[in-house]
């Protein structure tokens, strides 16, 4: 399999930032890791293990990418308004870094996001909010409220990256298009995950912006951790 490690000083985030790729064609995905997790946390917990046949035979890449999180939601040491200041900035990273170093590889039309637990969190705020860039989301025990990390300050910003609040209030026929005709979401959970209530409550407001989306609640005792994702990984990419 190919497997590439890459490095580079972000302008963006003002620091070296690090990727993983794997696979050398196919279908491009932005893979993102767990809360404050690393860039090689997908593979050391066996979810490239667990499909690798699809890398090899070149109908699978991904671009497994590094986290800010502990500079951005969980960095208590800084004002909430900083925290989601240094969230935008990852975003900016993806677009303007991330996104043209994956083009340069793959050429597919087109792009796909995945991740586990808080990783789903930024798998869904990013398709929301740029539905005109990704293709497919596939998010795995995600949670998606960021309130807890902000300490009860709110402003337009947090407002814009909390899919629970600004999802139900969108009216703008230039997403909704997107979200209905182009965008395939994927919101796996199961029925012992401590997030299912979160992928239930966004479930229900998708319905009700007539979104389509998959729920997919696992039975069998399926909670919150790498072996039923491992799992997951095989049924949406094997």
């Amino acid at each position: 399999m190919n497997r590439e490690y890459h490095k580079w000083y972000s302008p963006h985030l003002q620091r070296d930032m690090e990727l993983l790729v794997f696979g050398h064609g196919g279908a491009p995905w932005i893979v993102f890791p767990t809360s404050m997790g690393r860039f090689y946390d997908y593979e050391d917990r066996g979810m490239i293990a667990a499909v690798a046949h699809r890398y090899e035979e070149g109908a699978l890449q991904a671009f497994c990418v590094d986290s800010v999180d502990a500079e951005s939601w969980y960095n208590k040491q800084v004002h909430p308004r900083d925290r989601v200041r240094r969230h935008l900035q990852y975003e900016d990273y993806l677009i303007r870094e991330v996104i043209p170093f994956i083009r340069s590889k793959n050429t597919s039309a087109s792009l796909g996001l995945t991740g586990c637990s808080f990783g789903g969190y930024h798998v869904v705020n990013f398709a929301l909010r740029h539905p005109d860039l990704v293709t497919h989301a596939v998010s795995m025990g995600g949670a998606f409220d960021i309130h807890q990390f902000l300490d009860g300050y709110y402003d337009d910003n947090c407002y814009f990256n909390c899919p629970p609040d600004f999802l139900p209030n969108l009216t703008d026929d230039w997403y909704l298009s997107r979200f209905r005709t182009r965008l395939h979401i994927v919101l796996a959970t199961g029925e012992d995950d401590v997030c299912l209530p979160e992928n239930l409550r966004l479930a229900r407001i998708m319905q009700a912006k007539q979104i389509p989306h998959w729920l997919d609640v696992w039975g069998d005792h399926t909670g919150h951790d790498w072996p039923w994702w491992q799992r997951m990984a095989r049924k949406y990419f094997g």
